[in-house]
């Protein structure tokens, strides 16, 4: 009845292709972020339209606006006359990125031990739980570790119930992964201690003590840039 419909009516059948084409858009986003964001593409890289309209099985069109998109959020960047790529973060601007996080972690530790219920509190503790459990030594175990982090943060931010909040955390966050995700590799043994700084977080937001969770994780975040430079530096003097 809607095609009929759609059929004899310009205007609905023009309404219908914008949202097919805006929901296709949104589906081709969501999949270079994702390739993006678990570096499957590298920093760098150069992303092809056509080849990935192919990839994905869509028109051009989609992909374009996801390339607007992405490059709004601050994950690829469109050079005239060049194409798009995927933006490459570095350490002075990883360095802002850390210092924006520690506000917004602070906030969020507050808020989320004022608000958490206790099944997202058992769900942080599997998290940390299943932490303890990764045995660090190949980049398929630092990649675990890695989602596993992601997840953690993302649910507090979540239980912190607030949605302005959320946006620009993950905003923050997603641009500082470009960098964290490269440098990881570097640093696997602070995985152990940062894994205890997710568990210290999870008992006192478990706690309700606002205080104390908005001091854990600015400290937490803090405590990451600073070891992120420790080995970076050591890796630069055995050159």
């Amino acid at each position: 009845m809607l095609a009929k419909s759609s059929a004899r009516n310009p205007a609905a059948k023009k309404a219908i292709e914008i949202l097919r084409e805006h929901s296709l858009s949104s589906l081709a986003q969501q999949e270079l972020e994702r390739r993006i964001m678990s570096g499957e593409i590298a920093g760098g890289a150069k992303l092809n339209e056509t080849a990935i309209a192919g990839a994905l099985g869509v028109s051009r069109g989609p992909v374009r606006e996801a390339f607007r998109a992405l490059s709004q959020a601050g994950l690829v960047r469109v050079e005239k006359n060049r194409g798009v790529f995927v933006r490459e973060v570095s350490l002075g601007e990883a360095d802002e990125f850390y210092e924006v996080r520690a506000a917004l972690e602070g906030l969020i530790g507050r808020l989320a031990a004022r608000r958490i219920t206790e099944n997202e509190v058992g769900r942080l503790r599997d998290i940390v739980k299943r932490m303890h459990g990764i045995k660090v030594g190949t980049n398929s175990n630092v990649g675990n570790y890695f989602a596993l982090n992601v997840e953690f943060h993302d649910l507090l931010a979540r239980a912190a119930r607030n949605g302005a909040l959320l946006a620009n955390y993950r905003g923050t966050v997603a641009q500082l992964d470009l960098y964290r995700r490269a440098a990881i590799t570097q640093s696997l043994e602070n995985v152990p201690i940062s894994t205890r700084e997710h568990e210290a977080i999870t008992e006192a937001v478990a706690a309700r003590d606002e205080a104390r969770a908005e001091a854990l994780l600015t400290e937490h975040v803090l405590l990451s840039c600073s070891r992120l430079h420790t080995v970076l530096d050591h890796n630069a003097a055995a050159r």
